[in-house]
C-alpha cells in the first residue's frame, strides 16, 4: 500500500463515489466528450477535459505517416486501459494488492469494407485479451476479481453489445482550433 492507498488508488476519493452513487443512482449517470479535428493525411487529434491532445494516425502500410497510433489502436487501448482501472479499483476495494498486471489485446478486421471494395462489417471480427496480474491474493481470489472487472468494464461492454452511434453531418462554418 502507498501514500494514494491500495494499488495508488485513492481511496477516499474512491469510497465517496460509491457512497455517492449508492446514495443516489443519479450519481452514477455520466456523459463524456471528445472533439477530434483532422490535422491533414490520416492525423487527427482527439481534446478531451483539457487534457494534452491525443493524436492518431495510420501506419504506413496503411498509407499513413505512422506518426501515431491508428483510431483502431487507440480503440484496442481502451479496452486495455478500461480493464486496467477495473483491475485497481476492484482489487483496492477488496484489499488485493497488485504488484504486476499487462493487458495484451488484439483484434482482426478485413480492410477490404473500408476501402470500398465489398459491402458488409468495416470493424473488429474479434477482439481477444490476455491478462496478467502478480497479486497478493489466490487464485481463486483472482479469479473472482477478473470476473468482476468483465462484468463491469464500460468499454468492454460497449464494444460487446450494440450500441446506437448516430452520426450527423453539421453545418458547414469555419471552425476555431
Amino acid at each position: 500500500m502507498n501514500e494514494a492507498g491500495i494499488n495508488g488508488v485513492n481511496m477516499q476519493s474512491l469510497a465517496t463515489l460509491v457512497e455517492s452513487v449508492r446514495q443516489d443512482p443519479a450519481n452514477a449517470r455520466t456523459t463524456w466528450s471528445s472533439r477530434v479535428r483532422w490535422l491533414g493525411g490520416f492525423r487527427s487529434e482527439a481534446r478531451t477535459r483539457g487534457l494534452a491532445p491525443t493524436e492518431a494516425d495510420e501506419p504506413m502500410e496503411l498509407a499513413g505517416g505512422n506518426s501515431a497510433p491508428s483510431p483502431v489502436e487507440h480503440l484496442l487501448g481502451a479496452l486495455g486501459n478500461c480493464l486496467a482501472v477495473g483491475y485497481a479499483a476492484n482489487a483496492a476495494l477488496t484489499g488485493i494488492t497488485i504488484e504486476q498486471l499487462s493487458v495484451e489485446i488484439r483484434g482482426s478486421l478485413d480492410l477490404q469494407v473500408f476501402l470500398g471494395l465489398k459491402e458488409g462489417h468495416a470493424g473488429f471480427d474479434s477482439i481477444t485479451a490476455s491478462v496478467r496480474i502478480v497479486a497478493e491474493a489466490s487464485r481463486a481470489d483472482l479469479e473472482a476479481l477478473h470476473a468482476r472487472v468483465i462484468a463491469s468494464s464500460p468499454v468492454g461492454h460497449t464494444l460487446s453489445n450494440v450500441v446506437p452511434v448516430s452520426v450527423e453531418l453539421a453545418p458547414s462554418h469555419p471552425m476555431s482550433t
